[in-house]
Parts: structure tokens; C-alpha cells; sequence
């Protein structure tokens, strides 16, 4: 490998690359704001359309499983065919088929509009993400771009049920859809000329079996776990089939990841410790973030009893305070380290879980909402440094293939975690109030009592007012000790990441002169041995 950089040459990026970066920036922040839109308009293109329920579910889910299914593919695919020109690609299909969906005239045709939006939309972040990593070089520029890229996805998804709410007071249920198309095609007219292309010089063909396979481990324990976030004690059989299944296709797509000499996902990026470090931080990290953050927003809703509006408003502080995060981490980097940043983050978020296990029935909302805050605040340093570290540790080559593992590893993170952690506080639930059901209730309604809190609450209005306040006080009381008890899990996984990132993080000694894969050398941008064109 050479270095194509010559030895002292300013490695700052300049006003092109930054104008790139814009045009980068923007699709990721419509296409979170146009999916955050979709929920407000799902009762209405439900209504005009004739969605059945199960159609609904289809197409709220059906984008998030595509999404995450093609991730590592195209993450791959834009290592090897140039990852501008899949972007381009991906941005016209994205901006085409949200028309389709904005015009949908059976439910059929949204959801199959949804899944080819989630196979688009799968083509954009791991391609953009190695593009901010070729194009910025300098570590600190690095790391503010990579931090603005998520901070403009988690602005847009705070933004979209207002915005979506907004439109849909004066237009009907398709104008949510077509918020990303003028920004995809300002991407498609500038991309070419303010982003430059990349890609590797030998990148081989495309294994398609292992695109099957991928897709066959991913789905199924996405499904799997979405149905066990869904809390249902009569449904557990079929997720934990599907995840096993998944498991299973998961295993022989590793196997025939090691033997292939082309993969698609080349495994031995496994073995540099810290790319393996900082994976198992997003997958865990996300977990616990998504898992206590819906157990706190049913919290906020069923057991305060504060209205969807205000729920809403009370959790504003949650997004907010991870966009801060990520805009301060590389200011943090520079001055403690990247190692100090993301493991001294992990040390404070874990006293933001401490703070939720205080929530108790009849109050701590001052509690959870700083817990959340000082929770997102703080796991900033892993989001923006951490996808930094993956890109660095992986060989130029390869930067869209490790960014597309960084982005899968947090979605599926947050699936395992609202899966885990919504069961757990169930089956808590469930055991706190199992002898409190009241006995005179409809066989429909003991079993919503005994199910959700929700469902208590739901019922109560059927009993004397002393017998639904002594069994609400229970219901409460079982959901609450279920939220507690995942704000001690948080708090054990946060700090035992924190200890984690603390060793694996710890730079090696390295030779006068570095080879091969390292981040000392290429998260400095040391070493590109890529084609790199302007055309």
C-alpha cells in the first residue's frame, strides 16, 4: 500500500469537501423526517385506502426490515462499483418510488413501494459515511462530519411527526412522502460535482449466494425480535423459530464468508480488537438506549397519565441531547483522546440509568428525563467517534463495508434491546400483578389487565372506584419495578462497555513506519489505497 498524501501535506478538508458534505447531509436528514411522518399518517392512509390491520403493520415494518437486510450488501456494493454512483443510484430510486408511495392506490402498492424504499434507503448511509471518512482526512473534520450526519438523522427523526403533522392539516396522507424528493434530486444535480468518487481498485464480483444468505440471517431475527418487543405471552413460539432460524443462516453465511475469496464481508475485520470493541458497544449501547426509551415513553403515557402531546415534549430533551453529544465529541477527542471521550461517556450514562431505577408510580418524571438526557448526552462520543474507529480500522477498501456493519449493528441493537428489555419488564409486570386481577372482569379484559399497564388502565373504569384504585396502584407499581430493573441493566452494560472501550481502545506500539490495518495510522487518513476520481 502507498500513501497517496504526501509527508506534511495539510490534511484539512476545504470549502468543496464541506459543500459535499451538505449535499451528503441533507438526504439523511429528509429520509429520517419523511419516515418520522409516516406514523401520523397511518390512520389516514389506512382510512382511504382500506388497510387492514395487518396491512398496517406491513406498511409501518416492512422499510425497517429491508433497510436492515440490505445494509451489508450495499455497503459492499459501493466499495466495488463506487459508492458516489450508488448513491446517485440509490437517490433517484428513493426520490421516484416515494412518489409511487405518496400515490398509492391499494395498500399492496405502499407496501411494496415501502420495501423498495428500504432496499434504496439501505444504499445511502453506509456509502455516505466511507465518502465523509475519504473525504475528510483530518481526524477532528472527520469526526464533526461524521457527528453531523447523525445528528441530521436524529434531528430529522425528532422533527418528523411535527413536520408530518403540519402537512397533514392541509394536505392529504402522500405529502408525507414526498418531504426527501426535492432534497434527493438537489443530490442527484450536485453530488457529482462537490462529492467525489470512490471505490476499490479490485473489488471482484458480487457473491450472490451470500446476499441470500445475509438476508436470510437478518430478517427472520429482526421479525423475531420485533414480535417479542411487541409483548404478546401468547405469540413467543414463532419469533424465537424465526430468530433461531436466522441464527442458523447466519452461521453458514459466516462459514462461506471465510472461505470465499471474494466475500461479502470480509471477516477478518473481526480480529482488529477495537473494531470489534466499538461494534459490541453500538450493538449493546443501542440496545439498552431503545429498549429503556420505550418502557420510559409507555411511563411517561400510561402510569403519569400525561397526554401524547406532552409525552411528546417531556422526551424532546432525549433527542436534542444526543444531537449535543454528537457535536461536542470530536471537541471532547481532541482535548482528553478518543479512548477517554468514549469510555469516560459510557461512565456518565451509566449514572443516567442509575437515575431511572428512582422512578416510582407516583412520580420521578424529573428523574427519567434527565436519566435520558444524561444517557444520550453522553453515548454521543461512541455514536460519532465510535463509527469513526470502524471506518479507520477497516482498509479503505472495505470503509463501506464496515460502515454498513456499524449501522446494522445499531439497528439491530435496538430491536435486541426492545425485545429484551420490553420482555423482561412484561414478565415482571406480569408476575406483580397476577394476583391482583380483579375477579368479575370478561375473560378479554383480565387477560389486557394481566398483560400491559395499558391494558389495567383500560379496565379500571369497569370497577368500583376503590377496587380500580387499589388494583391501578398494583399495575403501576409492577410496570414501574420492570422499568427500574432495566435502568440497573442499563447502568451494568454502560459501565462494563466503559471498561471494555477503555482496553480494546488502548493503541498498540506501533513501528517507525505502519503497514497494514491500524487506526493510529488510517483513522489519520495514512494510508488510501483506493481509486479516487472527480468525473
Amino acid at each position: 500500500m502507498h500513501d497517496p498524501t504526501p509527508a506534511g501535506a495539510d490534511l484539512r478538508a476545504g470549502r468543496k469537501e464541506w459543500l459535499g458534505f451538505a449535499v451528503l447531509a441533507l438526504p439523511a436528514l429528509l429520509t429520517s423526517l419523511d419516515m418520522g411522518g409516516l406514523f401520523l399518517a397511518l390512520p389516514h392512509l389506512s382510512a382511504e385506502l382500506g388497510a387492514t390491520s395487518t396491512q398496517q403493520l406491513w406498511i409501518s415494518d416492512i422499510y425497517g426490515f429491508t433497510l436492515a437486510g440490505f445494509l451489508v450488501t450495499m455497503g459492499t456494493l459501493g466499495d466495488r462499483i463506487g459508492r458516489r454512483k450508488l448513491i446517485m443510484i440509490g437517490a433517484a430510486v428513493f426520490g421516484v418510488v416515494s412518489v409511487v408511495a405518496a400515490y398509492s392506490t391499494s395498500p399492496v402498492m405502499l407496501i411494496i413501494a415501502r420495501a423498495v424504499l428500504g432496499v434504496a434507503g439501505a444504499t445511502l448511509m453506509p456509502s455516505t459515511l466511507a465518502l465523509v471518512g475519504n473525504m475528510f482526512k483530518d481526524e477532528k473534520q472527520r469526526g464533526t462530519a461524521i457527528a453531523g450526519i447523525y445528528t441530521c438523522v436524529m434531528v430529522g427523526s425528532a422533527l418528523g411527526p411535527v413536520v408530518g403533522g403540519l402537512l397533514l392539516e392541509s394536505f392529504w396522507w402522500g405529502s408525507v412522502f414526498l418531504l426527501g424528493v426535492p432534497f434527493m434530486l438537489l443530490l442527484l444535480v450536485a453530488g457529482p460535482a462537490l462529492v467525489p468518487e470512490y471505490k476499490a481498485p479490485q473489488g471482484g464480483r458480487l457473491d450472490l449466494v451470500s446476499v441470500v444468505l445475509s438476508l436470510a440471517a437478518i430478517l427472520p431475527v429482526i421479525y423475531g425480535m420485533k414480535q417479542l418487543a411487541a409483548g404478546d405471552s401468547g405469540t413467543t413460539v414463532l419469533p424465537i423459530a424465526a430468530i433461531v432460524v436466522g441464527v442458523v443462516f447466519g452461521v453458514w453465511f459466516v462459514l462461506r464468508q471465510r472461505g470465499a475469496t471474494s466475500p461479502l464481508l470480509d471477516m477478518r475485520l473481526f480480529g482488529n480488537r477495537s473494531f470489534s470493541a466499538v461494534l459490541t458497544a453500538l450493538l449493546l449501547a443501542g440496545g439498552c438506549m431503545a429498549g429503556t426509551f420505550l418502557l420510559t415513553s409507555q411511563f411517561i403515557q400510561t402510569v403519569l397519565g400525561y397526554g401524547s402531546a406532552t409525552s411528546g415534549l417531556l422526551l424532546a430533551p432525549t433527542g436534542l441531547s444526543i444531537a449535543a453529544g454528537l457535536m461536542l465529541a470530536p471537541s471532547v477527542a481532541k482535548r482528553i483522546g478518543q479512548r477517554a471521550a468514549i469510555s469516560g461517556g459510557l461512565v456518565i450514562g451509566a449514572i443516567g440509568f442509575v437515575l431511572i431505577t428512582q422512578a416510582h408510580s407516583s412520580g420521578g418524571l424529573l428523574e427519567v428525563v434527565i436519566g435520558l438526557a444524561i444517557v444520550h448526552f453522553f453515548v454521543g462520543p461512541l455514536l460519532g467517534l465510535g463509527v469513526g474507529v470502524i471506518i479507520g480500522a477497516a482498509p479503505p477498501e472495505k470503509a463501506g463495508s464496515a460502515a454498513s456493519l456499524a449501522e446494522t449493528s445499531n439497528y439491530l441493537g435496538s430491536m435486541l434491546g426492545m425485545a429484551v428489555l420490553g420482555t423482561i419488564g412484561a414478565a415482571v409486570y406480569r408476575a406483580g400483578v397476577a394476583d391482583a386481577v380483579p375477579a368479575g372482569l370478561s375473560p378479554d379484559a383480565a387477560h389486557n389487565a394481566h398483560e400491559t399497564v395499558a391494558g389495567a388502565v383500560a379496565v379500571a373504569p369497569q370497577l368500583p372506584p376503590g377496587q380500580a384504585a387499589q388494583f391501578l396502584d398494583t399495575a403501576r407499581e409492577s410496570f414501574v419495578s420492570g422499568l427500574n430493573i432495566a435502568g440497573v441493566i442499563g447502568a451494568v452494560v454502560f459501565f462494563s462497555l466503559a471498561v471494555l472501550t477503555a482496553i480494546m481502545l488502548r493503541p498498540k506500539p506501533t513501528a517507525p513506519v505502519a503497514t497494514g490495518v491500524g487506526i493510529p495510522e488510517q483513522a489519520a487518513g495514512a494510508s488510501i489505497p483506493e481509486t479516487a476520481t472527480n468525473d
